[in-house]
This record gives structure tokens, sequence and C-alpha cells, in this order.
């Protein structure tokens, strides 16, 4: 899932017209500012990016996180004691839903990269393996709302989700799978009467999963979340 020195290069040159004119928000979170500072030279260096503030604890990562809400975190969920991976990553996805979260980390092991990936991350880059252009590669990916995972993982994928390499991580995983189904079909523009249709439910009951479904994802009504549901890749089938 990686590209090769040369073709990275190249693509190291086009960022400005990947993402147009618009600025991808990066919060980077990690105990080492050895780790912090290389990130944060590369996505520089490349432009198109703005490093929207810096975190050294999870109790920072949640602040900042929820204060910036940037497009991407960058994170190092192991440095941060006690605290569970898929916890971590749970509570960003809660507490700001747009945010994509791409995993840089030394940590290698099938539990981690199974709970990061199950609880949302959206990118898992295993340090050892990940150098500038494939950090900055990541970032890209995952700010494109697309999932990649490093080398040593990408071998790994079949043993970690199954046959085929298992599914894509729900983008949401806060929701129910009830709720998923909603946001789906409100993601394809469909109204609270045909979805009650398609779900063989009542039109008050959609209604109210349909609240429910705007208060987690922390958007103010339908429209925003369209956007964010479709940015996410959902409601384009």
């Amino acid at each position: 899932m990686s590209s090769s020195g040369s073709a990275v290069g190249e693509e190291l040159n086009d960022v400005g017209e990947t993402f147009g004119s618009s600025m991808v928000t990066v919060l980077l979170a990690d105990a080492h500012p050895v780790a912090r500072r290389r990130v944060r030279s590369t996505l520089e260096r490349a432009g198109g990016f703005v490093i929207v503030g810096e975190a050294t604890t999870a109790a920072e990562t949640f602040a900042e996180t929820a204060w910036h809400r940037p497009d991407v975190l960058v994170v190092d969920p192991h440095q941060f004691g006690h605290l569970d991976v898929a916890d971590m990553i749970g509570h960003v996805s809660r507490i700001a839903p747009g945010t994509r979260v791409l995993v840089v980390t030394s940590v290698d092991d099938d539990a981690s990269v199974r709970s990061a990936l199950h609880a949302g991350a959206r990118g898992y880059l295993v340090a050892a393996d990940a150098d500038a252009d494939q950090v900055l590669r990541g970032v890209q990916v995952v700010a494109n709302g697309e999932v990649i995972v490093g080398r040593s993982v990408a071998g790994r994928l079949p043993a970690l989700f199954g046959p085929l390499g298992g599914h894509v991580p729900y983008p949401f995983p806060q929701l129910t799978a009830r709720e998923q189904q909603v946001l789906e079909r409100i993601a394809a523009g469909k109204s609270n009467l045909a979805i009650a249709r398609d779900l063989a439910l009542a039109p008050k009951t959609i209604s109210n999963r349909v609240s429910a479904v705007l208060g987690k994802l922390g958007v103010t009504d339908r429209a925003q979340a369209i956007v964010l549901a479709r940015d996410a890749g959902l409601g384009r089938g």
C-alpha cells in the first residue's frame, strides 16, 4: 500500500494540487518531542498542512482535539500510560467525529493493530518501516478519507481481519448498527419516510434515530451529517 521512493518523491511535489487551495489541519500527539518534530518538519516541508497543536499526554490530546477539531490526528496512543488504545481512539471519534486518526507507533503486535483499526483509526504505520515520505503519504491518504497501513501490517491483514483482509473499519464506530444503517441512507439523500420504509420501522422511530445520529456525530442538522458521511465515503453506492 506504499509507493516506491521515486513515486513518493513525485507525490511530494504535488501535495498542493492534491488538496487544492485548502490546508489540511493536523494535530500531533506523542510523548517524545523528537517524534513530533520529525512529523512536523516533514509536513511543513511538504506544504499544504497546518499543524494546529501538539500534545504529550492523553488528556492534552483530548483537549486539543476537542478545541481544534483537526482533519487528522497523528498519534502514538501507546505512549500514554495504561490507557487502552481502543478507548482512546473511540473517545477521539466521539469528541471530534470529523477527525481522522493516523497511528504512528513502534508497537507492532496483532492485538494493538486490530484494536486500533476496529476502534476507527484510518491508518496504522509502524515507525520502524515508516520513513518521512511514508508518514507524509499516510497523512495524505487519511486526510482524503482512505485507509492506509504500513508494509509490516499489510502482510498480516488476512490473519487480522479474515480470509479476504476483513472489512474497512467503519468511520463512525460510536454509532450502533441500526444508527449506521440510518446514516448510510441519510448520506444517500433519503427522507425519513423512505428510510422507515427501507428498514421496516415507524417514521417516529426513524426520527428518534436520526436525532441520535446527529448528536453522536456532533452536528446540528441533516446537511452537516450528509457532508460528514460523504466525506467518509458513505452514500456513494
